[in-house]
């Protein structure tokens, strides 16, 4: 407990769903997990599972920690470690690892990756019981803990067909890319630097280890703008914004990314979102709904519409276009501009980037939008001037709790009108808790950017709470 006065709701929210017969309910079944040798007797080697992953990749499995919690409460449930076992300690257990079984050495004896782990990533500073924290330091981590998060890569049935890449500050392409999250693509996110792959993501790369699909159309990733390929990382689709020896044009990047979302998903999008290109903070919480939805992002500058949007656009001449921020941001002559070409637009928006967001999570529009209004949900909580971290964030809104993106302004406390929303679905019940709607909050960043007080504040206000006297 963080506070000494705890949020109440004032109204009734969230009774209990009614109850279910519970002869009728079957638990699902969880794989068993091979018992541990003796101490005495030497382990049987496995046969080789794939290559064996850097040991450096402890370092993303320390950010991942809280991320991947759960396959470690599956691990050591399954276990049946004894008194004695290390398992069975109160305390907050050790950083997990991701590891890959080795083939046998030339003793006959099995090897894999020491068992080291970085700082300890736990409670309370960032993982509580309705929050979990991917606290990594730059986007390119960030964005590496996401992705093991979300594919934990331990079987081959846990790994993505391909992954995205863009580069580290590139947030435009970024945004854009969140499309391919959406089913059936699902690919993560990673970011390059402009002369080598950041170690996160070299590390994420072998873990996931994609191979491609028919979903995919056979590749291993998508490479955007001027993001580096890894040498390791073979089978990679190249996307430019421009042409040999021209600058990256961002509104052409992602309209060529709408176009590969076309391609890859076989259909045409029911809905376009249009984002400024001058304005990142507003932009931002587009990536979630692009992962969510599987609807293209593409952008427009304050007064004017690029031509590669244009075109864009008339290919899909009477899907609705959603405007995401005010005026200040896409004014309202390009909006008419895009009513020309035949679409029907909509402006989803708020004065600030904080309360854009939130009129995004809210937004119910024939179909289209976030519709969260009530108790039973993800959310993802990033600062407003890190659209790199919400591009990075993504995966988790269609993925785990899927959820909208919420924004923060400041490292401390939680906006005021974020606190109003996140009370306004405080979850609720009246006998059962068992039997109750549910709330979770990804916190995305380090201390730096979102301290751990006010992730207690986010873990309090998303607390399940007792209502009147049932």
């Amino acid at each position: 407990m963080y506070f000494s006065d705890r949020v109440a709701a004032d109204r009734p929210i969230n009774a209990d769903v009614p109850e279910r017969d519970e002869s009728e309910e079957t638990a699902p079944s969880l794989p068993e997990e091979p018992k541990k040798a003796p101490a005495d007797q030497p382990q049987e080697p496995k046969p080789p599972r794939g290559p064996r992953v850097p040991g450096a990749l402890l370092l993303i499995g320390g950010l991942v920690v809280v991320a991947i919690g759960f396959i470690v409460l599956v691990l050591v449930a399954g276990s049946g470690g004894g008194p004695d076992d290390e398992s069975s300690s109160s305390g907050p257990g050790p950083a997990p690892v991701v590891v890959t079984e080795e083939a046998p050495n030339e003793d006959g004896e099995e090897e894999t990756p020491a068992a080291e782990s970085s700082e300890s990533l736990g409670y309370p500073a960032f993982a509580t019981d309705n929050t979990t924290r991917v606290g990594g330091a730059t986007a390119a981590e960030n964005a590496a803990a996401v992705a093991l998060a979300v594919f934990p890569s331990i079987t081959p049935a846990q790994r993505p067909a391909a992954v995205a890449l863009v580069a580290e500050d590139d947030w435009l392409a970024a945004i854009a890319a969140a499309v391919l999250m959406a089913p059936p693509v699902r690919v993560p996110l990673l970011f390059s630097g402009p002369e080598s792959t950041p170690e996160a993501s070299e590390e994420a790369l072998a873990a996931l280890d994609p191979q491609g699909s028919k979903a995919t159309s056979g590749a291993r990733g998508f490479a955007f703008g001027a993001a580096l390929v890894p040498d390791s990382l073979a089978g990679i689709e190249s996307i430019r914004g421009g042409g040999a020896g021209e600058a990256e044009d961002p509104a052409a990047i992602a309209a060529t990314i709408a176009d590969l979302r076309d391609r890859l998903f076989g259909s045409p999008p029911k809905a376009i979102v249009l984002a400024p290109l001058s304005e990142p903070s507003f932009a931002a919480p587009a990536a979630a709904w692009a992962a969510r939805s599987g609807d293209p992002v593409l952008f427009a500058e304050t007064d004017a519409l690029p031509k590669a949007t244009e075109d864009a656009l008339k290919k899909h001449a009477k899907v609705p276009v959603y405007v995401l921020g005010p005026a200040s941001a896409i004014a309202d002559a390009v909006i008419a501009e895009v009513k020309g070409l035949g679409n029907p637009v909509q402006r989803v928006a708020g004065d600030d980037p904080v309360t854009n967001a939130l009129a995004f999570a809210r937004y119910n529009g024939d179909g289209f939008g976030w519709n969260v209004n009530d108790p039973g949900h993800g959310f993802v909580l990033a600062r407003d001037d890190s659209p790199l971290e919400a591009a990075a964030a993504a995966p988790l809104s269609a993925a785990g709790t899927w959820g909208p993106l919420l924004l923060t302004d400041s490292a401390g406390t939680l906006p005021p009108e974020v606190r109003s929303y996140l009370l306004d679905v405080k979850p609720g019940y009246t006998t059962n808790p068992t039997r109750a709607y549910y709330n979770h909050v990804w916190v995305i960043g380090d201390q730096e950017a979102i301290d751990v007080k006010q992730q207690a504040e986010a873990n309090e206000l998303a607390e399940l709470a007792k209502i009147g006297e049932g």
